[in-house]
């Protein structure tokens, strides 16, 4: 047996430090080629670290929560020195240790106890709401599996740190045959009045069902409160994180913001062409936001000096073109996932890569790779039915820009017969610059550009 060390693997390219969130094997436990070892969070992305050799674990030096460097050592294997290059067979059997997993603590006793059992109470009371919550791609994973709904994951009681979902968690809760955990009070009345007494069970009848009723409040976890009208909610980590970064874009780039009306009728009109018979093509809705990709890619082609970064007192220009999208989760969050080298692709092309890193951003399956090496952003704002916004820079880009929502108004249209007035759509773009680099003139004709090429879109573009 030879003995490895497991390390902080580089997750990014300007990722220097990953946080431990959960091991997924404790010391004696085997583990496969590639399997998951155990969770790690960045400041771009959760992720789940597999192993590099088959082998057993034999100590971890590394404890849940602690901030580790990258290639500093998290944990220490034995393995065969002949897998050492090449994958190894020899921990193939372990894969029948683990089949117990969907048990609690080893024994048949399933992870919610049926209603006549006495700790059921205990268990329905804990079952309580926690919207947001952190859940990691493979309990996710399993969700989606076993069709476990995203209400039902907010209610489940979690065993991990600060009452994380585990897989041993979702795995009991299906074996248990995926009991409802909505409506936690009502609930836990109905399980608590048999385990108390029989005599409550007549006081619903009855106008007084005190004893019922104060059964769920002496076990339901209190809401921190200022004052009897608000309530204190803590900060998700993701929250935390884009709030931090908000302040240091804030405090790092002085923000200008201009804006430009453009008339989007021709884009318009061409999509409501072609979006049934795209959806029916290739299954994927044809949205306007990779036509937006594409106007903001020319025009970077157009105005290079956007598409740079700075450090101390020198300009980095970019050669590739990488254009960050915000997408909203479910959690409410946003995160900013990249299509690189966007000025590369067509519109199909521009489309496939949007849908996918969309749908994947928003079931917690985006790669480290994904959000890192953007070198501008487009934040389409008009999606939550606004006209325009003031967006923040995503360091260290320089510039973003907003679309708003597309607005039918009246308009002034000039034919070879003389001035007309017309119905046409608009969108207002704004376009924010860090004022260090990117002065008035620059970020003006940049979102200028913008909206040039979509006002000369072509009707005829085919997809």
């Amino acid at each position: 047996m030879a003995r490895v060390e497991m390390t902080m693997p580089k997750m990014g390219e300007s990722i220097m430090e990953g946080t431990v969130l959960k091991w997924l094997k404790q010391v004696g436990d085997s583990i496969e080629q590639d399997e998951s070892v155990l969770e790690v969070a960045t400041d771009k992305v959760d992720t789940e670290v597999p192993a590099i050799y088959a082998g057993v674990l034999t100590e971890i030096l590394v404890q849940e929560g602690q901030v580790v460097a990258v290639g500093a050592p998290i944990a220490v294997m034995e393995t065969d020195a002949a897998a050492a290059g090449a994958a190894a067979p020899a921990s193939a059997p372990a894969a029948p240790q683990a089949a117990p997993a969907p048990s609690s603590n080893g024994s048949a006793v399933p992870y919610l106890p049926e209603p006549h059992d006495p700790q059921a109470a205990q268990t329905a009371a804990s079952a309580e709401h926690q919207p947001g919550r952190f859940l990691s791609p493979l309990v996710l994973s399993i969700a989606r599996e076993e069709g476990v709904s995203m209400t039902d994951l907010e209610y489940l009681p979690g065993t991990g740190k600060e009452n994380r979902v585990t897989k041993k968690d979702i795995l009991d809760y299906v074996a248990a045959g995926k009991p409802s955990l909505t409506g936690t009070a009502a609930a836990t009345t109905s399980v608590q009045a048999p385990a108390v007494a029989p005599q409550p069970q007549a006081a619903p009848a009855t106008p007084a069902p005190a004893p019922v009723a104060s059964a769920p409040s002496a076990s339901v976890k209190p809401v921190p409160s200022v004052s009897g009208g608000q309530e204190l909610i803590e900060m998700d980590r993701m929250r935390k994180m884009i709030a931090q970064r908000m302040v240091d874009s804030v405090r790092i780039s002085p923000h200008v913001t201009s804006f430009v009306e453009a008339d989007v009728t021709n884009i318009v009109n061409w999509r409501n062409k072609h979006k049934d018979a795209y959806k029916k093509r290739e299954g994927e809705n044809l949205t306007f936001t990779p036509i937006f990709i594409q106007a903001v890619a020319r025009a970077i082609q157009d105005f290079p000096l956007i598409n740079v970064s700075i450090d101390g007192d020198y300009i980095i220009k970019k050669r590739d073109i990488n254009i960050g999208v915000a997408v909203a989760l479910p959690s409410g969050n946003l995160i900013v996932p990249v299509i690189h080298n966007a000025d590369q692709l067509n519109l199909n092309g521009l489309s496939k890569k949007l849908n996918d890193l969309a749908a994947r951003a928003r079931i917690n399956k985006l790669t480290p790779a994904d959000l890192e090496g953007g070198t501008y952003t487009l934040s389409n704002v008009g999606s939550f039915g606004n006209v325009m916004g003031t967006p923040i820079i995503m360091q260290p880009q320089v510039a973003i820009m907003a679309v708003g929502a597309i607005k039918k108004k009246p308009a002034v249209i000039e034919t070879p017969q003389g001035d007309l007035i017309g119905i046409r759509h608009f969108m207002f773009l704004s376009h924010s610059y860090d004022h260090r680099v990117v002065d008035g003139s620059l970020g003006g004709m940049f979102v200028r550009k913008v909206a040039d090429y979509l006002e000369q879109f072509d009707p005829n573009t085919a997809i």
